[in-house]
Formats: structure tokens, C-alpha cells, sequence
């Protein structure tokens, strides 16, 4: 009788890593199946929540928001500047959409950006760092409407979507227990820049002979040397994902649809006092280059609300932080119209500047959260970051139309106020999809 034919036996350690790849190389429908679990770097060395490469990598992605994010923040120095120059003939709201739309390509650019980082890396940084500075170049010499919405509007939105969404995944990646208190100095680079801009760009205008063109391009020297050492800096601590580009399975889940709508309200609210705030008191009888200040002192103030309720985030949850930050942002916006005299302007300033500051880095910690696998961080934030911004094409046009239907501030501050109110209270409400529930540290 003929013996039974042996069985091909393979390799116990290649059986053993055939088994590692197909548990941790994650797709869309695994996913699905636990789209709230996080796992900790499948199959990779844990999140080093620290060290010199790490906070190597947090210095250079807090230079791209101070180059990038900071220059936004500014931008209600453009909007008192256009509507007393090149563009006077245009209506507050047709100038506010140049801000608008730089602020919502800057994020939803990042549903591209955010996958490309997670699959090439740093490679997407560097595109993005000549595209800047070619984009302010351009907005330094625009003469009409339509080169400013191109240059300033369209092409630095792209530029500055192609470095902070791959910077904030990066950062994400080498950090796990600390991620809130890390992304939170990252966008304080935005607060120092939205001192140095404002400042720099009032003086440049109002009190100096440089001229529009050449204040615009002394600022696109000054970020050249940052963006360089950034594009170095900033690396990702993850190997690339190969799975698909997009994460479908991410919008079945409902804590990342209920923060994304959190977001967007609150977006709604915040851009009111960056875009209108140097226009009001110059209604109220402020000089013009103290009204730009006030920019600065609001970027000031964010720089301690991104900080620290970053490091509290991490201690006593991002979702109660970011829900926070939102009602208190929201109660201040409507508050606005209140403020008449220096005084109150910078105390005003003060205000608003520390509680908005918890909005994009308590968001982007809370996108983060979604994620069931590191690599993954990028993709997420940029798809969530690209729906949440479509805020920005709704909030400053809005206000707009109402400050020229009305003639006063009072009806946009409470609309972008009350809707801000409400994307704080979701965040607080997201709470329930997770485990802990509405009254855990989450």
C-alpha cells in the first residue's frame, strides 16, 4: 500500500511574518471592522513620544505654520489694505473671499496631500515650499481683482495645503500619549507668525516707502530660509502605507463625522475676528496701524491657547478640550460689537486669541483619534481638515454681505458666534460614540 504523499511544510518564520503582514498591512475593509480602535505602530517601534528626532521633526513642521498659517492669520491686514487701495472699488465681501478661498484650499488641498504624505513622504514637501514663494512673488506685483484671487487666493491656498497636513502627520506619527501637546506647539508657529506678519506688514504699508510689492516680497524672503530647514526637518517615523489612496471606510464612522461637523462650525466662527477685527476699529476711530496690531496680539494670545490646552488635552481629553474651546470661542465672537475703546479692543484681542487657539490643534488631535493605524494619521486628517475647511466659503463671505447689508458688525458676530456655540457643544456630544462615553476623559 502506496504511503500518503507528505505535505509541502513552509518555513516557520515565513509562515510567522506571512502571518505579521496579514494582521497589521490594514485596508479599507479591515477597517470597517473597528473603525474607533487605534493600533499602536502595527509591527513597527512604538511612537518615541520624544527625543531629538522628534522634536527635530516638531521645529520644522512649526516653521511651516509659522510660514504658512501665520501669513494667513495676517490677513486682515490685506483685507483694511485692499479696500482703502488697489481693490477699494470692491465690497468687503468680494475681498474677504481672497482670504476665504486661501483658507479653504489650504485644508481641502490636504484630502490630496495627507495620502500622498502616508505613501511618498517628504517628497511632497518640497513642491510645496517653491510653490509658496512663487505664489507670494506673484500676489506682491497683482494689480486687479482676479490676479489676487489667483495668486493669493488659489496658488498660496495649494502651496500651503501641500506642507501643514503632511507636517501635522508627521508629527503625529512620533507622537502617541503626548500627540495633543505636540501638534499644539506646532501651530503656535502660526500664532508667532501671525505676531511678525501683522506687525511687519502694517509698518511695511502704512509707514514706510516700500510700497505694497516689495512689503509682500521682503515676507517671501523672510519664510525662504524657514521652509528650507523644514523640508529637511520633516520626515515621516512610519514606512509608507500601500493600501488604497483613500480611506472610504473612515465616513461610516460616526466620530469622524461628528467631528468634522464640529469643526466646520466652529471654522464658521473663528475667522470672523481674523478677517474683520482691524476693519471694525477702524470703524471705531482706531489708526489703522494700531488696528493691524490688534492681529497681533490675538496671535499672541494663541499662542498660550494652542499650548496649553494642548498638554491639558492630553491629560484630560482632546474631545473636552476642543468642545470647550468652541463654546468659549463662540460666546467671545458675539461679543464682539461690545468693544469700543483701545482698551477694550486689546483685551478683546486677548480673549478671543486663547480660546480660538484650541480650535485647529484640538481638531487636528481629535481627527487623529479616528485613525486604526498610524500611517494612516495623514490620510485622515487631510480628508477630515478638506471637509471641515469648506467652512472658511461660508464664514468671512457671510459676514461680508452682512457688514455691507446692515452697515454694523452686531448681525455677523452673533451668526458666526451662535454657529461656533454649537460646532463646541457637538464636539462635547462626540463623546458618546466612544467607550468612555459623555462623561469620560476622551
Amino acid at each position: 500500500m502506496a504511503a500518503p504523499e507528505a505535505q509541502p511544510q513552509s518555513s516557520p518564520t515565513l509562515a510567522a511574518q506571512d502571518e505579521k503582514n496579514r494582521k497589521f498591512d490594514t485596508t479599507d475593509t479591515e477597517s470597517a471592522l473597528a473603525p474607533n480602535t487605534t493600533i499602536p505602530n502595527p509591527g513597527f517601534s512604538p511612537a518615541p513620544d520624544g527625543g531629538a528626532r522628534a522634536w527635530l521633526v516638531v521645529a520644522g513642521a512649526a516653521c511651516i505654520f509659522f510660514s504658512c498659517l501665520g501669513f494667513m492669520n495676517s490677513f486682515g491686514v490685506f483685507q483694511e489694505y485692499y479696500l482703502s487701495h488697489q481693490l477699494s472699488d470692491q465690497p468687503p465681501d468680494n475681498i474677504a473671499w481672497i482670504g476665504s478661498l486661501t483658507s479653504f484650499i489650504q485644508f481641502a488641498g490636504g484630502a490630496l496631500a495627507g495620502p500622498l504624505f502616508d505613501r511618498f513622504g517628504v517628497w511632497v514637501l518640497r513642491p510645496g515650499a517653491v510653490l509658496y514663494v512663487f505664489a507670494l512673488m506673484m500676489t506682491s506685483i497683482c494689480k486687479e481683482y482676479w490676479q489676487f484671487m489667483l495668486a493669493q487666493g488659489v496658488l498660496t491656498g495649494l502651496a500651503m495645503s501641500m506642507l501643514q497636513i503632511p507636517a501635522f502627520a508627521a508629527v503625529a506619527q512620533y507622537f502617541d500619549k503626548k500627540r495633543a501637546a505636540a501638534l499644539g506647539i506646532v501651530v503656535s508657529g502660526s500664532s508667532i507668525g501671525g505676531i511678525v506678519f501683522p506687525i511687519a506688514l502694517s509698518k511695511m504699508f502704512n509707514g514706510s516707502t516700500l510700497g505694497f510689492g516689495w512689503s509682500v516680497r521682503v515676507m517671501a524672503f523672510v519664510v525662504m530660509p524657514l521652509l528650507a530647514f523644514s523640508v529637511f526637518a520633516v520626515a515621516p517615523h512610519l514606512p509608507p502605507r500601500k493600501t488604497n489612496f483613500f480611506i472610504t471606510a473612515a465616513f461610516k464612522d460616526v466620530r469622524f463625522l461628528m467631528i468634522i461637523a464640529a469643526a466646520f462650525c466652529c471654522f464658521i466662527g473663528m475667522y470672523t475676528p481674523l478677517f474683520f477685527i482691524p476693519t471694525y476699529a477702524v470703524s471705531r476711530g482706531i489708526e489703522p496701524t494700531l488696528a493691524s496690531y490688534l492681529l497681533a496680539i490675538v496671535n499672541a494670545a494663541s499662542t498660550f491657547g494652542r499650548i496649553i490646552p494642548g498638554i491639558l488635552a492630553d491629560r484630560f481629553g482632546k474631545l473636552n478640550v476642543f468642545g470647550i474651546g468652541g463654546i468659549l470661542t463662540g460666546v467671545i465672537v458675539m461679543c464682539l460689537n461690545t468693544a469700543t475703546s483701545t482698551a477694550g479692543f486689546v483685551v478683546y484681542s486677548i480673549a478671543i486669541g486663547f480660546a480660538s487657539g484650541t480650535i485647529i490643534s484640538g481638531s487636528s488631535a481629535a481627527l487623529s483619534m479616528c485613525a486604526d493605524d498610524p500611517r494612516n494619521i495623514g490620510t485622515y486628517m487631510g480628508m477630515g481638515m478638506a471637509l471641515a475647511s469648506s467652512a472658511s466659503l461660508v464664514g468671512p463671505p457671510v459676514d461680508g454681505v452682512m457688514l455691507k447689508t446692515y452697515g454694523g458688525f452686531l448681525e455677523a458676530c452673533i451668526f458666526s458666534g451662535v454657529v461656533c456655540l454649537f460646532g463646541g457643544v457637538l464636539a462635547i456630544a462626540t463623546k458618546a460614540t466612544t467607550p468612555k462615553g459623555i462623561f469620560g476623559r476622551v
